[in-house]
């Protein structure tokens, strides 16, 4: 049978008259034609069940891998200079505990209080607070809080300010807040901060 004998068959079939309880009395051209459909259905629903999901791990797969080429090239890396980052490890705990052992031992206050005191009255500020406040200790220093509270002009501030951030003593400076003194305006200004001094921790360094 040529191909326009089975197109010209196919033309002629009604699909009312096909039985799906007898698939065997379909004609040939039909039965093709319903493989060739079965077929490509079958390998769709493959595609979308089995084969998108192995190409979702396949990719996943090769996600992790360059992750782990990553962490396995910085490893790598890490262990072929492992003897000098002990060694720059050394060097830089020496010169911490070099730089720690600088502060005082003791926290020296009423020097600094001296100190903080001279330097707002020869900035022309006059003191309203100094008060000290309850040590922080961290591993490696003791921290001293000190609450000040000075009033004075802009410019006298400012005076004040990088006066006591150039004490010989290790000094800094918090938590600014500055106001006007008189809610009817002026020149003169509040300003309130916590400076915060240091002394060594040697018995935080033992441990």
């Amino acid at each position: 049978m040529s191909l326009s004998d089975s197109l010209d068959g196919l033309r002629k079939i009604d699909l009312a008259d096909l039985d799906l309880n007898n698939l065997g009395s379909w004609p040939i051209a039909v039965k093709v034609i319903a493989c060739l459909l079965l077929l490509v259905l079958v390998l769709a629903l493959g595609y979308n069940f089995h084969l998108k999901d192995l190409e979702f791990q396949l990719d996943s797969k090769r996600a992790e891998e360059e992750t782990l080429k990553q962490q396995f090239a910085t490893k790598a890396f890490q262990a072929a200079n492992l003897e000098a980052y002990k060694e720059q490890m050394k060097e830089m705990e020496t010169s911490f505990g070099a730089l720690l052992r600088q502060l005082p031992s003791d926290t020296e206050v009423p020097g600094l209080l001296e100190d903080i005191t001279r330097t707002g009255l020869g900035s022309g500020l006059e003191f309203e607070q100094i008060k000290l406040m309850p040590e922080s200790v961290q591993q490696f220093y003791i921290e001293l809080p000190i609450q000040i509270s000075v009033v004075g002009g802009y410019h006298d501030l400012a005076t004040f300010v990088s006066g006591v951030a150039s004490l010989p003593r290790i000094v800094t400076l918090h938590d600014f807040e500055i106001k006007p003194l008189s809610q009817e305006g002026g020149s003169k200004l509040r300003m309130s901060i916590l400076a915060k001094t240091y002394r060594y921790n040697d018995k935080g360094l033992q441990k």
